[in-house]
């Protein structure tokens, strides 16, 4: 039977994941969870607080080590494929940096379809079933999931029209962020966030669309002035692992890794929502300002939004039905 050479590789390093961490001591297994964000950020805090619940209820046969910052060298649209490969155990993973693995999973990110979180929370009723078969074709398998914070533009400028907008360039994290802050007038830059903040301090770019999280993370005021609460986008991370290491614990412990999982999601989408208040209230006391949007402003920018929202249906149809199940289920509230 022939075997190719990238199937090969692909199944050598799952072996070779699943010796290194099931077999350095019969009663434990340990396993590396990948992260980009800093260890400040609180979805790595989340995750590290999942890595002691799970040794916990596995009794400390599985022992989740969080490795963030990036230190195992993979960028952010780089962690979905690391973990499909074997390359790493877990990441905790950007889902709307994966598109190019699959544009369903951009579904999330439809400028101005959701309104708040609660929203957000009857969207994921109708998607996340697709994500979880999605990240089954891609070996691994979703833990939990957890939303950023709403979405902001942060700029050096203060303007009260989208005219003030125009050709300022601003860091997006994937593509459909930079087209929505290119249909607001601004020059998109699609970069990750290892990247960000020398881009910021050579002046490649000057500004930067993303969460209140992560503008303390990045401490934005050093670089930036005036908050915009755009809110124009919304995204969330999942937590994945590899299906052959998890095919490696017993289903005693996997039983105690999902309870694990599902008990702490609630809590994790709580720490979303206090974290952009808090957030929020760092940048104002570091000199940073709140630009209240006027409503023709904001009427302007839902509008541009339009154009975008038909052309990601266009370009992938099969995230029409979804979109309209999620309406559907509003309507029905």
């Amino acid at each position: 039977m022939f075997i190719s050479k990238r199937n090969l590789l692909k199944s050598a390093a799952a072996a070779a994941l699943i010796t290194a961490t099931a077999f350095p001591a019969l009663a434990e297994m340990r396993i590396n969870l990948a992260d980009v964000l800093p260890e400040s950020n609180f979805m790595v805090r989340n995750a590290a607080k999942f890595a002691d619940a799970v040794k916990q209820a596995t009794n400390g046969e599985v022992v989740i080590s969080v490795k963030a910052g990036g230190s195992l060298g993979f960028k952010g649209p780089d962690q979905l494929t690391a973990v499909r490969d074997g390359l790493v155990e877990m990441a905790d993973i950007n889902i709307s940096q994966q598109v190019g693995v699959n544009p369903l999973f951009g579904v999330e990110g439809i400028p101005f379809l959701i309104g708040s979180m609660e929203e957000l929370k009857q969207y994921h009723a109708v998607i996340r079933p697709v994500f979880e078969k999605l990240a089954e074709q891609n070996n691994q398998k979703i833990l939990y999931m957890v939303p950023s914070p709403a979405q902001y533009i942060y700029l050096k400028v203060e303007v009260d029209n989208l005219e003030g907008f125009k050709g300022i360039p601003v860091r997006g994290a994937d593509k459909n962020t930079v087209d929505i802050v290119n249909a607001l007038g601004l020059a998109g830059v699609a970069m990750p966030w290892g990247e960000l903040i020398p881009a910021l301090a050579s002046g490649r770019v000057e500004g930067v669309a993303t969460s209140a999280t992560s503008g303390v993370d990045g401490k934005f005021w050093e670089f930036l002035e005036y908050i915009y609460p755009t809110n124009h986008t919304w995204g969330s991370n999942m937590v994945t692992i590899n299906l052959d290491v998890w095919n490696q614990i017993p289903a005693e412990q996997q039983s105690a890794i999902e309870k694990a999982a599902r008990d702490l999601e609630p809590e994790f989408w709580g720490v979303s929502r206090q974290g952009d208040v808090d957030s929020i209230t760092a940048m104002t006391e570091k000199g940073m300002k709140l630009v209240e949007i006027s409503p023709e402003m904001r009427t302007e920018m839902v509008a541009r939004a339009e154009a975008l929202q038909k052309e990601f249906l266009e370009r992938v149809p099969d995230a029409a039905p979804l979109v309209e199940q999620y309406k559907a289920s509003m309507k029905a509230q």
